[in-house]
């Protein structure tokens, strides 16, 4: 069976403009798989995962806030703000519930609409994420030892560093935490690229980061009620491994997954038989009420 078109769209919310792509989608559609990516990336991180998914299920892929073809607002990078985004654009396409997936930072942002909207969200997945506020046991703050996040929380020094080098600074992350660093291309590099040379584009990456101390807050708060819909937590072997998993454990009752094997930071893009797989599993007893 082939797989459906991949459509592209954009959403004009209240005060940000959300580019979105889709497959699977009809008229009808008011259930669906949301995949949500992280930085320096897109929606394209998707790209090998998002058409085999959308066999089984309705799915769209949201650039964030700030990032990909999405608008640039000066604001807005704390991640409940951005959940609440997709709570917006949700509603704007009819969708009553969501499976939501996310790595990276959009994994944090997942897990904040997951924990903001429990009658939304029946199922969330993160990869390759911890999040702000969450302490991990014998672990302490997962992130504290990864020096980009110190770096993109200083204000305008990384914009002034990073601009006309763009490609050069995110190809270092891309080959230094991956363990496969040739499952991105020099052509998804360029893409990547495009996206980050927008104006405003890196000012609102490193926003993400700026806003760790008010997602640190905002978490450990929102976790005090424990997250009763399934969790799948995975990590690269090569990167934060056991620690997604671990993490989840401390928000959330019914968590499962674990570790993918030969595997850095970038799952969707260096695993994405092995995270197809993982998410077919996960998502074959999904049910809406």
């Amino acid at each position: 069976m082939s797989a459906p078109p991949v459509l592209h769209a954009t959403a004009q919310l209240r005060d940000v403009r959300l580019h979105y792509v889709t497959c699977g989608f009809t008229d009808q559609t008011t259930q669906a798989v949301m995949l949500l990516h992280g930085w320096p990336q897109s929606w394209y991180e998707w790209r090998h995962v998002m058409p085999e998914l959308a066999e089984d299920h309705a799915v769209i892929a949201v650039d964030l806030r700030g990032l990909g073809d999405s608008s640039k607002p000066v604001a807005g990078y704390d991640k409940m703000t951005l959940a609440a985004d997709l709570t917006e654009l949700a509603g704007q396409l009819g969708l009553t519930q969501i499976a939501v997936v996310g790595h990276d930072w959009g994994g944090a942002v997942a897990a904040a609409l997951a924990l903001q909207q429990r009658q939304l969200v029946t199922h969330l997945a993160m990869l390759d994420i911890v999040l702000p506020g969450i302490p991990l046991p014998g672990m302490g703050d997962g992130l504290g030892g990864y020096w980009h996040m110190q770096f993109h929380q200083v204000m305008d020094l990384p914009e002034a560093l990073v601009t006309g080098r763009e490609e050069t600074y995110i190809r270092w992350f891309f080959s230094n935490f991956a363990h496969n660093p040739a499952a991105i291309t020099p052509d998804d590099v360029t893409e990547y690229v495009r996206c980050l040379q927008q104006p405003g584009a890196l000012r609102s990456g490193f926003g993400y980061y700026r806003a760790m101390g008010d997602d640190a807050v905002a978490f450990a708060e929102a976790a005090k009620t424990p997250l009763v819909c399934p969790v799948l937590a995975l990590g690269g072997a090569q990167s934060i491994g056991a620690g997604v998993k671990l993490c989840a454990e401390q928000f959330a009752s019914d968590v499962r997954g674990g570790v993918i094997e030969n595997c850095g930071h970038w799952i969707p893009e260096e695993k994405p038989a092995e995270l197809l797989a993982e998410l077919r599993g996960f998502l074959s007893a999904l049910t809406y009420s």
